[in-house]
Parts: C-alpha cells; structure tokens; sequence
C-alpha cells in the first residue's frame, strides 16, 4: 500500500468461476456463500494468495439474498483459503453487480487504498428467499409487542390459514409490475427486433461458447463444482432452425411475439470472481497482467415514465464513455454485451447507431459466447464478462482494447473499457 497520489494503472490479471447451472438443478441445494467460496477458492489456488495479507480486500454481491446473506463477502472470506485477515464488503446494482463490484476495487487500487483486491458476485435463482405473508408479519410484530401472554395468545388467535402463504419471489419491476421479459418484449416491438435475427444471435453465442471450450479457453477460468464442468445451459449443437421451433414466452399478449426460452437468458446458479492489482503488486509476484480496466460509465433511463425500454441505459452510457474516450466503436477489437435476452442485445446495438456509432463488427461480438449460452446468475455476469474479456485480450498476445456494457434492471446500466497496451 501507497500513499494516494497520482492514480495508477489497474490491472486485470485473471478470474476464476464454477460453471453456470440452470436453476433447480446440480445447485439447487448451494447457497450464494458455497458459490462464491468454491469460485474464490479457485482463484486463490491458481494465483497462491492463501498468504498473509495477500490481498487488500474483497468486494462482492448477490441479488437474490437470504437475511443470512447480510455479510455476505466478509463470511465468503472467513469460509475460504483466502486469510481470514482479508475485509470485505458487499455491494449490490442488479446485474451490474459483479461490474460495479469491479469498479469499486479498481478505485482503491488507483488511488493506492490497496495493492489487489478480488471482486465478483454469487446468486441462486433456485435458493431464493420467501417472505413471511405480510399479514402474518403484522400479527406476529403485534404479538410480539403485547404486555401479556394472555394478550399475545388473543393477538395470535386472529392468523388464519391463508397468513401461512410464503411470498413468492417475482421477476417483476416494483414500479410497473411487469417481468424483465415484458419489458425486453416491448422494446423488441418498439425497435423492430424480429425473430430471426435473435435465434441467430442466440445460436451463435452457444456455438461460440463451445468452440471456447473446445480449444481450451476456459481451462484457466473455471473450476468444477458439484459434478459440472461446464456451464450447464450450454447447447453445443444450436442452430437458429432448432430455436425457430420455440413458442414464444414473453409480449404474447400481442400478435407477432418473438421471445423464447432459447434467445433468453435462463434462471441460472453460479458465482464469479476476478483479481485485480497494481503493476508493482503483479511483477513482485511474477504475474503478467492480461489488461488494464481504464475507464467506466454508468447510466439509467426511466423506463416508468419515459420512452426507454427497462435495459436500453447502456445505449446511453456507452456513447458517454467513448466521447470521454475519444475512441469509437471501430477502435475496440473485442465486444461483450451481456446477453440478458438476443432482443435487448439487437436493440443496443440499433441504438449505438442511431446515436451515430459506427455498426459492431459481429466477429469482435461476444467471441466466446455470453449469457445466452453460459446462463446468467445475476451478480456473477459481470465477474464473468470482465475475466472473459481479460482473457480474450492476452490470448491475442499484442495490444488491444475491449468494451463491456451491461444492463440491468431498474433501468440501469454499467460499461467499462479494457486496454492491453
């Protein structure tokens, strides 16, 4: 650790992930710390950080989380091999958790706060918290706050069969109601988003993300956890003929409806992390960094009361971050959009140009798959992308630079710039 001065150079020196598992599956009896322990345990054996002090903190987060969760990085730590010395912290942006996760490291590491720090994100769609019928929460608190027993007794008296009823967990927006997918659906109809073209960029991810595995890509990036060693959800054999044959799950109370099961993202399982340090901290160490995060930007639109879909914030944030850049879209070799739903992706991309971007070279797009076909446990995608991209940088061996944009729900988005000089 430094003094804060001027900020330093963030590097990216590698990840580590168990493989993505559809909900109710081979996870379905993990909780978010198991993830993320098994995940950071990865990370700690491939980089030897099981020393003292080895990093200055760990930052990460989950979106669905149980009242046991409140400390969740901090008892992910003591339950691993990382020094039980390490602090850590949550953090929590929706699916920009893993990214924001990222960025909040990074800042310390710049400004000399920390040498290294480890920052990803765990979620379980399969061991989602269920909410006490809050009606039954009102008799119970009132019960509770009763002089007497005999008052309690009376208080209790009055639950009846239906207070018993747990409350389930929606993937709704609090402030419309409507699902993600209903949300992706209406801005598929706005954009003009047809089904062909989302099978297509649905088939390519799984294909993309097979071939990945194939040639060994992710032999230094994910460990296998409860029988898996690869991400679950992922159909070598795609094609948009096969996906073509879906019905539609999402917009259906309108004609045309085009959103599947097979061009959306799954419920899914998994955990992410990934180190991040000074160069000084990696060449004491002997480890080469893979790239340097440089820049981010976050955004929101309001999907309430606005024209913007739920997940279009980052066809504003991007434009931001390039103009502060000085770079446009043709000056990055490589680009991971997240793959929340093939219809949000095609809207992005339409709206990068209409915002006058140059169009994205569909070879530099998500080149080794992304959450169509991996799965996408909310708070661990952005861990995911930012060690996938890292990696996708140094596997070329000579300079290059990477865009990520993630959305998010409640409208937000985050993005982020990796450079290899």
């Amino acid at each position: 650790m430094r003094t804060m001065g001027t900020p330093r150079r963030v590097a990216v020196l590698g990840g580590s992930r168990i493989p993505f598992a559809r909900s109710d599956g081979p996870y379905a009896t993990a909780s978010n710390q198991q993830m993320l322990t098994a995940a950071l345990d990865g990370l700690v054996e491939r980089f030897g950080l099981q020393g003292r002090g080895a990093v200055g903190e760990f930052v990460a987060g989950a979106v669905l989380k149980h009242s046991r969760d409140f400390n969740l990085a901090r008892e992910t730590v003591l339950g691993s091999k990382l020094d039980p010395r390490t602090p850590g912290y949550d953090i929590q942006q929706a699916c920009g958790t893993g990214l924001q996760a990222v960025i909040a490291v990074a800042n310390k590491i710049a400004l000399g706060a920390v040498d290294a720090a480890v920052a990803g994100g765990a979620d379980t769609a399969s061991d989602a918290p269920l909410g006490v019928n809050d009606r039954l929460r009102r008799l119970l608190l009132e019960a509770r706050r009763a002089n007497s027993l005999p008052a309690r007794l009376r208080v209790l008296a009055r639950v009846r069969p239906s207070h018993l009823l747990p409350e389930i967990p929606r993937n709704a927006e609090p402030r419309t109601g409507l699902s993600m997918g209903e949300h992706a659906a209406r801005t598929a109809r706005v954009s003009g988003v047809g089904r062909v073209e989302q099978d297509e960029l649905a088939a390519t991810s799984h294909q993309r993300l097979a071939a990945a595995y194939e040639r060994g890509f992710f032999d230094g990036l994910v460990v296998p956890y409860r029988g898996l060693e690869r991400d679950q959800n992922l159909r070598p054999g795609s094609t948009p003929e096969q996906l073509a044959r879906l019905r539609p799950v999402f917009g259906t109370d309108q004609p045309g409806a085009t959103m599947t099961a097979g061009n959306s993202t799954p419920l899914t399982d998994g955990a992410a992390v990934v180190l991040l340090a000074s160069e000084e901290w990696a060449q004491a160490r002997g480890l080469a960094p893979q790239a340097y995060l440089t820049l981010y930007e976050s955004g929101a639109v309001d999907h309430v009361h606005g024209e913007d879909g739920l997940l279009m914030a980052p066809a504003y944030a991007v434009p931001r971050l390039l103009e502060r850049a000085g770079l446009g879209i043709e000056d990055f070799d490589l680009v991971e959009i997240h793959e929340a739903f093939a219809s949000q992706v095609l809207a992005t991309l339409a709206a990068w140009e209409k915002q006058g971007l140059a169009p994205v070279d569909r070879a530099r797009l998500n080149v080794a798959g992304s959450s169509l076909a991996t799965g996408h446990p909310f708070a661990a995608t952005g861990a995911r992308i930012t060690a996938t991209l890292a990696a996708l940088l140094a596997e070329r061996d000579r300079p290059g630079r990477g865009l990520i944009s993630i959305c998010a729900a409640g409208g937000l988005g985050v993005t982020a710039i990796l450079e290899r000089p």
